[in-house]
């Protein structure tokens, strides 16, 4: 891990939030394709999420891809579990095992 202090914050993040999104740029204004995808599929959903944009902060970038063990970014937690990037999240959501994830874990959100 890059530094203990980095891997605390992002501990921190995915369980004080119900969803996280570290992704590229802020959920108002993405700075990639990939996470503007995830954003619309969480904003379609209608679920609150927190997003946390590793421009922002080099040690996060790279110490999110080290604590997930996943190389790239965008990346979605769950009541602090690691679901996957954009590609992932983009076919859970059209085969609905997202929805029935966060029914699982007792988040709400509206069907399309």
């Amino acid at each position: 891990m890059t530094d203990a202090t980095v891997a605390d914050r992002i501990k921190q993040e995915v369980t004080d939030n119900d969803i996280v999104l570290f992704m590229k740029g802020t959920p108002v204004f993405p700075q990639c394709g990939f996470s503007a995808v995830v954003v619309q599929v969480l904003s379609h959903l209608g679920v609150k999420f927190k997003g946390i944009d590793v421009l922002a902060d080099p040690s996060i970038r790279q110490g999110i891809k080290e604590f997930s063990d996943w190389p790239t970014i965008p990346q979605l937690y769950v009541k602090g579990e690691f679901v996957g990037g954009c590609d992932i999240v983009r076919e859970m959501y059209q085969s609905g095992e997202l929805q029935d994830l966060l029914k699982q874990q007792g988040i709400e959100y509206k069907d399309a």
